[in-house]
């Protein structure tokens, strides 16, 4: 999943944007709400994780133009505020969490990960297709010759054909959704990806699963 992280703490920033790399979000940052809101019009993304007092910009201004373009991402607040009124100023304006800091890391994962369920309308931590069962909780994918080890990358790629089942993509368009801005890798890293998954499936009892179309893109059925 692309996630966007504004926050102006170039110390928190970074720490936090390697940890959610770590765990398979592609991570594009912005230090202030100008360079926010340029990611935002250029890119289209699933989770945004939001700062409130931004340089320029601010948080609240930043929130008020993505919902004003009926963009769907689900945004996290995540701001030293506490007061019962800022929380429900955010909310107001159409963010859907409120994180105060300090935080754990931990609680900060589970909430992004509640989010992304509500992102595609699915209440339920697991998706099950045929054979195979996705933990998104636990972040575990499971066939009937047992658990598979996957990277954070595999992952993130079953993850989103799952839940976007039906939908064909191409492989720029996986590459997007999978690769931050900053990346130096081509978008036929995809391809490696998705041999490297499929025989990871295979193995597991999971055959046949990822459908190639050709000219087209990727799909599971």
């Amino acid at each position: 999943m692309r996630l966007l992280l504004v926050e102006d703490s170039a110390a928190l920033r970074d720490s936090l944007s390697a940890a959610l790399a770590a765990e398979g979000y592609a991570v594009d940052t912005a230090a202030d709400g100008h360079a926010a809101l340029a990611f935002l019009a250029h890119y289209a993304y699933d989770l945004v994780v939001l700062d409130l007092m931004l340089p320029g910009v601010d948080g609240l201004e930043v929130l008020r133009e993505l919902r004003r373009k009926k963009q769907p991402a689900r945004v996290l607040v995540l701001s030293a505020r506490d007061q019962v009124g800022d929380r429900v100023g955010a909310l107001d304006l159409g963010a859907d969490d409120y994180l105060v800091k300090p935080f754990a890391f931990d609680e900060l994962l589970a909430r992004l990960k509640a989010l992304a369920r509500r992102r595609f309308d699915d209440g339920s931590p697991r998706l099950t297709v045929g054979a195979l069962t996705l933990d998104t909780a636990a972040r575990l994918a499971s066939g009937p010759d047992g658990p598979m080890a996957l990277s954070p990358k595999e992952y993130a790629l079953l993850e989103l054909l799952l839940r976007e089942r039906g939908r064909v993509h191409t492989r720029a368009a996986l590459f997007e959704r999978l690769y931050a801005g900053s990346s130096t890798a081509s978008d036929k890293v995809i391809e490696v990806l998705l041999s490297t998954l499929r025989g990871k499936l295979a193995r597991a009892g999971v055959d046949g699963l990822i459908e190639t179309r050709r000219g087209f893109g990727y799909v599971v059925g």
